[in-house]
């Protein structure tokens, strides 16, 4: 079974692990949102990228899902002293991958080959794409300092400021990666995985062609909402910012139209007759991904309640 995952933070890029771990090798492919990535000490920043492919090649750093197993912070706490950017730090294993792609980049390589030559020596067995090989960025324009970058947004003011609007730039001109439409195309299943609908997956379906390439496919949403909260990062506080009473029937809600099934955890049981009345087709076990096997899990039941659309 050929399937697509659309991922973006830790909750994506456990679900995309799960799936890996049942699939056969290539037949996962996983689109990446890169509307957050930003040049930080003069280095090309990829931060859902590399939680993803830190995640499928084991190397993610067990504790906090992103950034590097093991890692220290010696190059980047002597930067600081001397003066430099305190508010995003890079670890020394992490910042290998950030140099050498950064040169890359301004040797004019694309962000998908850089990415398809790490996974190669990364060991990891599915395919991983950058949304976009061209530059958009995910903007949140707030009502205390106006327009914020993501990760200004989201590390350096610790997603404290309100939300009004939220915008993606250069999406109207970005082309989406080639082979993201062959992927589609192939596979038997989409599933949007439990990343942040804002910040995460509407960065890549505003990417020109990818919403319609996904239209005529089958595609299932997991919640990364329970009980009106989310597990990492700041989702609930985004819909309660933007006018919408957070819940797992609000992110049904965000995504009505473009699917047909949903997967909401047992916490939630009680929407289910809400979700249902949409015309969607529901789905509910325990959705929180702890360990390995939880993720292996639940990338089961996916499929298994897919089999039934």
């Amino acid at each position: 079974m050929k399937i697509v995952a659309l991922a973006g933070g830790v909750g994506g890029a456990k679900l995309a692990y799960g799936f890996a771990q049942i699939l056969k090798p290539g037949d996962l492919t996983v689109i990446v949102n890169t509307g957050d990535d930003f040049e930080h000490y003069g280095l090309y920043i990829c931060p859902d990228l590399d939680t993803v492919c830190y995640s499928l090649a084991h190397i993610a750093d067990p504790l906090t899902g992103w950034g590097r197993a093991g890692d220290t912070y010696q190059s980047v706490e002597e930067a600081i002293k001397l003066g430099g950017p305190d508010w995003f730090k890079i670890g020394n294993k992490d910042l290998g991958t950030h140099l050498e792609r950064t040169r890359r980049l301004k040797a004019g390589q694309k962000l998908s080959e850089i990415t398809r030559d790490f996974c190669q020596y990364w060991g990891i067995n599915s395919r991983v794409f950058p949304m976009t090989d061209d530059k958009v960025s995910t903007i949140l324009i707030t009502a205390e300092m106006g327009e914020l970058p993501f990760q200004e947004y989201f590390v350096h003011q610790k997603c404290q400021p309100s939300i009004r609007a939220i915008k993606y730039s250069g999406a109207d001109k970005a082309k989406p990666v080639p082979e993201i439409f062959d992927a589609i195309e192939a596979a038997s299943l989409v599933v949007f995985c439990p990343s942040n609908p804002w910040v995460s997956i509407d960065p890549i379906l505003s990417v020109q062609g990818i919403k319609k390439a996904m239209s005529k496919k089958k595609v299932i949403v997991v919640s990364p909402i329970i009980q009106g909260k989310a597990l990492k990062g700041p989702a609930a506080k985004m819909f309660v910012e933007l006018g919408i009473e957070p819940s797992a029937e609000a992110v049904a809600d965000h995504y009505r139209g473009l699917i047909r099934g949903f997967v909401y955890d047992l916490l939630d049981i009680n929407l289910k007759s809400k979700i249902d009345q949409k015309g969607i087709i529901s789905y509910t076990t325990n959705t929180i991904m702890r360990n390995t096997t939880d993720k292996a899990r639940l990338a089961e039941k996916i499929i298994k309640f897919s089999e039934t659309i």
